[in-house]
């Protein structure tokens, strides 16, 4: 029955078998440990593994979910798993959400974070959206389905700036309409839709609308992380469509913490815009990270890509107003970190990762 389903643990000190299946046991541990317990999926990827980080940090004990799947390099996930495991109020367990033990895993309720998704707008045009609609449809209505019969307190989701499409006003409010360009989009918009219809059968459901958010660990697919890998030393940056494109940039920091007061916070909005307010075109970018590494960053022109919209920009007052949350990590700062990270790795010897260009 959960045929596929990895479980793995930094400690394996005073562990109790929960369910064993066709040979495989799952653990949890039997410590009572001060603090909260929260359930978050895509634990492995970039956001989820700060989240987890800052979770731990603040007392919470957290069972991470992840599929590991390949859409990027899964030693990439793996690499940001290694501290986690060594946690001792840290479980993982490696699972589809369409088919993992979600009544076993959500038993206790306990608060939930869903990051699991496919990402990316380019790859969800053609076949590739068969993985869009199981991933981001079917997955998250079934992390919804569960929460809402374990009794959770909080669930908060991962929604995208995508929804909003190439906007008839900027900076966009909540109340902008939505009109997605890409089919990853309209799964990220479907995902609130359902957030919706389980909102109203009792489940506290909180979307968030991050808006490019980077820094450390970002895909290796991703625009700031391909540009810091070319100004260390590359392979040279690929740029899509003439770089007057703009975006609001997010620190991954300022998300985390968006992240944590709204699963915090006693009463929040259905959806919140999490937006750094460093709104910047790419052009603005490249020269920015080329005065920070000390030379031209070398730059291939490409056609631009389809889905991709020309702007995004928050408004945030009302994750202001009722959070009290605010972007703290100006551009330029959090460029050289995410710089200064991919560094460390070049120095560390591991490898330029795929899609790095």
């Amino acid at each position: 029955m959960w045929e596929g389903l990895h479980v793995a643990f930094g400690r394996r000190t005073d562990w109790q078998v929960l369910a064993p299946t066709s040979g495989l046991q799952l653990f949890f541990t039997s410590r009572t440990v001060a603090g909260m317990r929260v359930v978050i999926t895509g634990c492995a990827g970039f956001v989820g593994s700060h989240l987890t980080e800052r979770l731990l940090a603040d007392g919470w004990r957290v069972t991470g979910i992840d599929a590991l799947t390949a859409y990027y390099d899964p030693a990439e996930k793996r690499a940001n798993l290694t501290s986690l495991l060594a946690h001792q109020r840290f479980d993982f367990v490696r699972a589809d959400l369409v088919t993992a033990p979600l009544a076993k895993l959500l038993a206790g309720h306990p608060h939930v974070v869903h990051l699991a998704a496919q990402p990316g707008v380019r790859r969800s045009f053609g076949d590739g959206f068969d993985q869009y609609v199981h991933d981001n449809v079917l997955g998250t209505q079934r992390i919804f389905e569960a929460a809402a019969e374990a009794d959770c307190p909080r669930l908060v989701y991962a929604s995208s700036s995508s929804v909003y499409g190439d906007a008839a006003r900027y900076p966009c409010a909540e109340t902008t309409p939505t009109r997605p360009r890409s089919p990853y989009g309209v799964t990220k918009r479907t995902g609130e839709k359902l957030a919706d219809i389980y909102r109203g059968l009792g489940l506290d459901a909180v979307g968030l609308r991050y808006f490019t958010v980077y820094g450390p660990r970002q895909r290796p697919d991703m625009a700031i992380r391909r540009l810091c890998e070319a100004a260390a030393g590359g392979p040279e940056f690929r740029l899509h469509g003439d770089g007057s494109q703009i975006r609001d940039f997010t620190y991954v920091d300022d998300a985390v913490e968006a992240t944590v007061l709204a699963l915090t916070a006693d009463r929040t909005s259905p959806v919140l815009n999490v937006g750094g307010g460093q709104e910047a075109s790419m052009s603005q970018v490249i020269d920015q990270l080329s005065e920070l590494s000390g030379e031209p960053i070398p730059v291939r022109r490409r056609v631009g890509q389809l889905g991709d919209v020309h702007r995004t920009g928050a408004d945030t007052t009302l994750a202001r107003s009722e959070l009290g949350w605010a972007p703290t990590v100006c551009l330029v700062e959090g460029l050289e970190a995410s710089l200064d990270w991919v560094r460390r790795r070049r120095g560390a010897g591991v490898p330029v990762a795929v899609g790095a260009s």
